[in-house]
């Protein structure tokens, strides 16, 4: 194997030799902490641990304008690979700089925003903003709400039907994939469904094509996910559903693609996205509600998965995910820095067709076996020596498969094996990932081929 130009640097670990002589000190018999790896939870003396309280006259309660951007410079050399996961997925570095620098003081309030209420004024500044934001980038307008819930977008397999579901009025699902399954299965819990296209029989390889698609002419809804993970396919433009439905409005799960590509939300009755593959860390949920639809939930229902209860609360009714809401604040500020959604769209494309690229121009060593039309810019899938086989060659091809992940892992490109439900490869391009990252995958499949091609 070639030495790469992505080789990686050294982090200084916050454990000196002196602070491993006090740790021995202090827990004889138990060695030094983890070796000479960072600490992991466990509670260790800081040289400078004593600070003055900040005087009350010096906090701010407000959000203070404090760029998020690429210039900005770490403090100290950082071991970084490059992330290739499908969720929790990579985030931008500047905003996890950006954090570090944040996280013991936030913008002069004495605390870090883990330890805020989220009644104080600090909290409420954040969780505004971060609405503020996400209205702006992706053009929501007031008849919409935007709130921040818990559960993933899973919760939200249950929590669409339950406020949603009109009586005798089915929810018409595209079955596109692993997800959708998913939603499927909560639907068969209790409410009316109706698969309106389904791709099951070929693998879901493809999305399904206007002439498949039957819709009922009196759903509650309609359900699709607009980018499939596992199966790597991605919707290009929202179906029409057609006039003789009226108006029905569109449930999309918008979790691995939201703010990488430009939304006519108008379009949509309720958006929602888990926040770690393109917004944030996990632990919050994005929901986007037309604010008449949120009125449709019988209010015996219990009160935490009424979707007016938050809309009302304005996010703010239980303890939210207070961490997770501050850092999709600061990832919404970095995708503004970069340009916004175009300059999303703009990064996204790129990385995408360099990848596509190298696979095609592979003679077959690599393969995807998505079709071309419904190929996904988030998530690429493809095979390795020859794709799916024979018996024998596919036994291969799974051994060389392992051999590449580990091979990649090694060098720092990490997260690129395939979901365990269907196997080969899958690197994942959210919007954080570095076109140089995608380029030094590129770079190393060249030569993984050169090698054993």
């Amino acid at each position: 194997m070639v030495a790469h130009s992505f080789a990686l640097t050294e982090i200084a670990t916050p454990f000196s030799s002196g602070d491993s002589a006090v740790f021995a000190q202090n827990h004889p018999g138990r060695g030094t902490p983890l070796s000479s790896a960072p600490p992991h939870l466990l509670f260790w003396k800081a040289k400078n641990e004593s600070q003055p309280p900040v005087a009350a006259t010096e906090r701010h309660p407000k959000e203070d304008t404090h760029s998020v951007s690429q210039v900005t410079v770490s403090a100290r050399a950082a071991k970084r690979v490059h992330n290739f996961n499908a969720g929790p997925g990579a985030l931008p570095l500047p905003v996890l700089e950006r954090i570090r620098e944040e996280l013991l003081d936030w913008r002069g309030s004495g605390m870090s925003v883990m330890e805020m209420s989220h009644r104080s004024p600090e909290f409420e500044s954040i969780n505004t903003a971060a609405e503020q934001k996400l209205r702006n980038l992706l053009g929501i307008s007031d008849d919409y709400a935007v709130i921040f819930v818990q559960g993933g977008g899973s919760m939200q397999f249950t929590m669409a039907p339950m406020n949603l579901c009109l009586p005798g009025k089915p929810v018409d699902v595209l079955h596109t994939g692993a997800w959708t399954a998913k939603a499927i299965g909560e639907l068969k819990k209790g409410f009316l469904h109706h698969i309106a296209a389904s791709t099951e029989s070929e693998k879901f390889a493809r999305l399904p094509r206007r002439d498949e698609m039957k819709f009922s002419p009196d759903a509650s809804y309609v359900h699709l996910c607009t980018n499939n993970t596992i199966e790597g396919t991605q919707w290009t433009a929202l179906p029409e559903i057609g006039s003789q439905t009226g108006n029905i409005p569109f449930v999309a799960d918008m979790s691995s693609d939201i703010a990488s590509r430009p939304v006519d939300v108008k379009k949509y009755g309720l958006i929602f996205a888990g926040a770690q593959k393109n917004l944030g860390p996990s632990g919050v949920t994005v929901v986007i509600i037309r604010k008449d639809l949120a009125e449709r939930a019988d209010k015996n229902l219990p009160t935490l998965l009424q979707y007016r209860t938050h809309v009302k609360e304005k996010s703010l009714y239980h303890t939210p995910p207070t961490f997770a809401v501050y850092i999709v604040g600061l990832v919404l500020e970095w995708i503004e820095a970069e340009g916004g959604i175009p300059g999303m769209v703009k990064r996204n494309e790129s990385k995408a067709g360099l990848l596509y690229d190298t696979i095609e121009s592979s003679r077959g060593f690599y393969s995807c076996p998505v079709e071309k039309s419904s190929r996904s810019k988030m998530n690429v899938v493809f095979r390795v020596a020859g794709g799916v086989g024979r018996s024998a060659a596919a036994q291969n091809m799974e051994a060389i498969e392992k051999q590449f992940a580990a091979e990649a892992a090694a060098t720092g490109l990490v997260g690129t094996p395939g979901h365990r439900s269907v196997g080969g490869m899958r690197v994942s391009l959210y919007n954080a990932v570095e076109p140089a990252a995608v380029e030094a995958l590129t770079s190393f499949m060249r030569e993984f081929q050169r090698t054993r091609g």
